[in-house]
Order: C-alpha cells, then structure tokens, then sequence
C-alpha cells in the first residue's frame, strides 16, 4: 500500500492527571483520505472481500423466509462482541428468558440483551439517519442502560480521559485522546464515512472507520461492541449488504489477540496495511461463514421437513412448531399449546415425538417445567466450519 504522503497515525501528547503525574496519551490523525493499493497482497485481499461479500448478499435475496434467521445472526453476533468484552453468557442461554437464567448470570445475559436491542434499534433508524454520531449515541444508551456500566454516561461522549488495560493511567496498555479532541475526531470521522468522491473501496474505508473509532475511542465504556456494531451498520448504509447477515464479532473473538495487535500496530508503526489485511481476511472468512449457515439451513429445513410428514396428521402441527422455532429455537410445553392452539396434553406429545426424532433437546434436567431447544438448527450458529484464507488450513 502507498500513499501520495506516507500514512502518520498520530501523535503522542502529554497530559497531567488529577493527582499530578503526567501522562501520554494517542492522538491519532484523521482519517486518511488517500489510500493508493499497490501490495499485489492487499489487491487480492480485496478483491476476494468484495467478491465473497458480494456473493453472500446475492445468495440471501433468494434463501426464502430469511427473516426468520436473521434474529438467530443477531443473536450469535450479540454474544460473540459481548465475549470478547468478557460477558459470558452463551447462545442458548441469549435465547432463554430472564427468569430461566441462574442470578449469577442475568448481569452477563442482561448485556447481551442490550446489545440485541441496541442493534436491533440502530439497523431500523438507518431507514431515517445516517451512520452519525447521533446514531451511534442513541444505540450506545440503549447498550449501556440498566447494566454494568450505567454509570458511565451511557449515549453521551466522554468527559473525563479513559485508557484501555491495567488499573490505571500509570499501567493502561493504551490511552485513547483527551476529551477535549473528541469533537473535532469525531466529527471528521463522519465526514469520512460520506464523502462520496473519495477514491476508495468502500470496505476499505469500513476497515479504516472502525480502526478510528477504536482509537477515539469516545465512550467511557462500550466502545469494542459499538465499534464492531459501526461495520456493519455502515455496510447496510451503502447498501453492500440488504440485511444484516455480516458480522465479524465471531472471527474478531476467535483471533482476539491478533485483532488487539493488528489495531495496535497501526498506532504503534503506522502501518495501516496488515490491519488492512486482517479486516479483509475476516470479511471474507465471515462472508464464507454465513454462506455456509444459510446452506446449512436449507438443508436443515427440507431434511426435517421430510421427517415430519412421517407424522400423519401430527405433520400439520409439527410443521407449524417447527416454523416457529427458527425464529425463537427455545420452547416450553405451554409456550408450545399456546403457539398452536391446542391442549398441553397434545403439545405435549408432539414436543416427545420431535425429541425422539432428535429435534429438540431438554436443557433443564427437570421432570416439570423443562425447556426445549432446537439443538440442530442452533448449533449451526455455532459451528466455525470455514477455509483459513492466513494458513490455508480447515477449521
């Protein structure tokens, strides 16, 4: 990669703390607006991204019924960004209600309920903003509201200097820019994010976006889940993606300390290529995922759906059920009657029979009360079955 002027990501400046000692903190540069691709390397990273991307939002226009799959994406990305902030609450355990959860675990659970809401709340407001910093405040307070972390201003910039490891400014692992430069950072990163006339690819500049507001860095907590939120929030808008179908938390988690050092190294050598490379890597890794999940589905569907015309006149019932549980895989017997009109006796023999046929799967261990997942169709969201475009091996 080259630029007319050699990338600089910013500057150390030094600050005082309350109790006198100095400090530095990063400043970083804005955003760059010429980014000249001649690694033959990144090229290719590129063009396989936009390739893959590009492959998945063509496939998804035409899997039916996708609305019912994409709560299950928005749950596993809500507990893969919550994971790498330490929460940690699991897939099926996102899907139960509150009163299901053991108390030592509704903080963790209650986080990534935020975090669907919050997502849920910033996709639907694309319809009327645009990915602005007034966007990005009204999702932060939900994300924040009623949770650990309340008390850190949620939906407002920071007023205060915050710092990223160790207990304090003396031993932080990094320090993000003071207060007083968030405004003028923050605003030129949504100038970035709009102007059209720039001659760069538009995963280029998401890459870019989310490694700026890493760095700023504007909240006094949520900004890893925000920022991650920013990619694919910004893909929507540009309409790379109809839906959201794309999220990099789970290949963020699974390489997390190449994903901190690769955001390090930029600030650290201004090199803004290999954060470059990793970004791209996970885009099409990630692409390449939910491809698979989707196929994954349908095959899923038409396989059971043939097991359940087995039933005779239960298959009605059972088809019913099923539709039901890939939208909301999680069922109780009575959730069960209610949602098909019947007697808890019937909907009881009809959860037996699809937990003989290997459907469902009690989580519970109770004799009474017991809760069913849709053990098949959930651990496709769980699965991490896609080619390593660094080492050519199959995970």
């Amino acid at each position: 990669m080259g630029n007319t002027d050699p990338y600089q990501s910013g500057t150390e400046q030094t600050a005082y703390a309350n109790e006198g000692y100095a400090y530095k903190y990063f400043l970083p540069s804005y955003a760059p607006r010429t980014v000249q691709i001649t690694s033959p390397k990144l090229s290719r990273l590129l063009e396989e991204a936009t390739h893959m991307l590009g492959e998945l939002n063509a496939y998804a226009r035409f899997v039916p019924d996708i609305d019912f799959f994409i709560r299950m994406h928005e749950i596993k990305e809500a507990t893969a960004s919550s994971r790498i902030e330490g929460t940690k609450t699991n897939l099926d355990e996102a899907l139960m209600d509150a009163e299901d959860i053991m108390p030592e675990r509704r903080d963790d659970w209650q986080e990534v309920q935020n975090y669907i809401q919050a997502m849920n709340h910033a996709v639907n407001r694309l319809e009327k903003l645009p990915v602005s910093k007034r966007l990005l405040n009204e999702t932060h307070e939900i994300l924040l509201s009623g949770v650990r972390g309340e008390e850190k201003q949620p939906g407002a910039i920071r007023e205060s200097q915050n710092w990223i490891g160790g207990a304090t400014l003396k031993d932080a692992r990094f320090i993000p820019p003071a207060h007083q430069d968030l405004p003028d950072l923050l605003t030129d990163l949504e100038e970035f994010l709009h102007e059209d006339d720039l001659n760069m690819s538009l995963l280029v500049k998401a890459g870019i976006a989310h490694y700026q507001f890493e760095t700023i860095h504007p909240y006094l907590d949520g900004n890893g889940r925000i920022g991650r939120l920013l990619i694919i929030l910004y893909l929507i808008e540009q309409k790379l993606l109809d839906r959201p179908i794309l999220y990099l938390s789970q290949f963020f988690d699974r390489y997390k300390q190449e994903y901190y050092e690769a955001l390090d190294t930029v600030r650290a050598q201004n090199d803004l290529e290999q954060w470059l490379r990793f970004f791209l890597v996970g885009i099409t890794e990630t692409s390449r995922q939910a491809i698979h999940t989707l196929q994954s589905i349908q095959s899923l569907q038409e396989t059971h759906r043939q097991e359940i015309l087995k039933l005779g006149r239960r298959s009605e019932n059972a088809s019913a059920l099923l539709e039901r549980l890939y939208t909301d895989p999680i069922i109780s017997v009575s959730e069960a009657a209610e949602e098909l009109d019947v007697t808890p006796p019937t909907a009881n023999s009809l959860v037996k029979e699809l937990h003989k046929l290997g459907m469902l799967k009690e989580i519970t261990g109770f004799s009474r009360n017991r809760i069913f997942i849709y053990e098949p169709y959930i651990r496709l969201f769980t699965d991490y079955v896609v080619e390593d475009n660094r080492n050519g091996r199959e995970n």
